[in-house]
């Protein structure tokens, strides 16, 4: 059992968690959580080492370990990597980033897509954000996407790590549900415009509401940087501007909040009355 933060694989996995540079270099990242690295599963990625906290995951305040399979989850996970590493609680404190992580923290060996990776259904919904900045707005926006079924989230010109520490926690696990690219502003138009999807760019100058815009047919809604917006390119590249009509004193909302505005909208034209549940 490693108690101490000075043991060479402890710094190895603070190095990860915190280095973007150090993941990239890897082809590695941090997942907190039993729920989160279920979902890694689930998408097929390899986990590579774990360091897990026997009492914390046999704690009865983990509320989540005692939900139903959560046992047979665990042993999974202990048996399915190339390495397990026990750590003392106090240390397992000082490794987590929060709380009810249910005593778990995995390396995991990355899948970077590309476009071309992309499998579309015939009327596909993207989500394309240019220059986000954020970690934890990805992650909602993820989240955001997930529940209402986008197809894909395209990241334009990106300022942050597709596999930050932060991200993965926002998004609870949808980071590995939706599928996630990262690409230039250029290739992604090409790709959008050779599929016809039609780009909707949401931006306040020039634009129609984004309830009378049509969100039926293949459909890419493409935001910015809540500080500077779109840049020009996306704006030329645009088939329609959209807004979300703002009646208050301030004339932005967080990207997050935006993202599942818009796609909710998609979502109510795509489907009739009472063919949701």
């Amino acid at each position: 059992m490693l108690t101490s933060t000075q043991n060479p694989k402890i710094k190895w996995l603070q190095t990860l968690q915190q280095k973007s540079s150090q993941r990239r270099k890897e082809g590695l990242f941090v997942v907190e959580g039993q729920r989160e690295l279920m979902h890694c599963k689930s998408a097929g990625m390899q986990i590579d080492t774990l360091f897990y906290c026997r009492s914390i995951m046999m704690s009865g305040n983990t509320e989540t370990l005692h939900r139903s399979n959560s046992d047979v989850d665990a042993e999974w996970l202990l048996n399915n990597c190339r390495e397990c590493i026990e750590v003392a609680p106090q240390l397992y404190e000082r490794l987590a980033y929060r709380g009810g992580t249910e005593g778990i923290i995995g390396v995991v060996k990355e899948q970077r897509l590309t476009l071309s990776d992309l499998r579309l259904t015939e009327k596909p919904l993207l989500v394309v954000l240019e220059s986000v900045e954020k970690p934890g707005n990805l992650g909602a926006v993820l989240r955001s996407a997930d529940a209402s079924g986008a197809d894909a989230i395209i990241v334009c010109d990106p300022r942050t790590d597709l596999y930050n520490p932060n991200l993965i926690r926002s998004s609870l696990g949808s980071i590995f549900s939706v599928p996630c690219v990262a690409c230039e502003s250029a290739e992604c138009i090409a790709f959008l415009k050779e599929r016809d999807i039609r780009i909707l760019t949401a931006q306040l100058q020039d634009s129609e509401l984004y309830y009378d815009s049509d969100m039926t047919s293949s459909t890419a809604i493409v935001m910015g940087t809540e500080a500077t917006g779109l840049t020009p390119q996306w704006r030329e590249a645009a088939d329609a501007h959209i807004r979300i009509p703002m009646l208050g004193q301030l004339d932005s909302l967080n990207v997050s909040v935006s993202a599942a505005i818009l796609l909710f909208e998609a979502v109510r034209q795509r489907h009739t009355k009472g063919s949701i549940s």
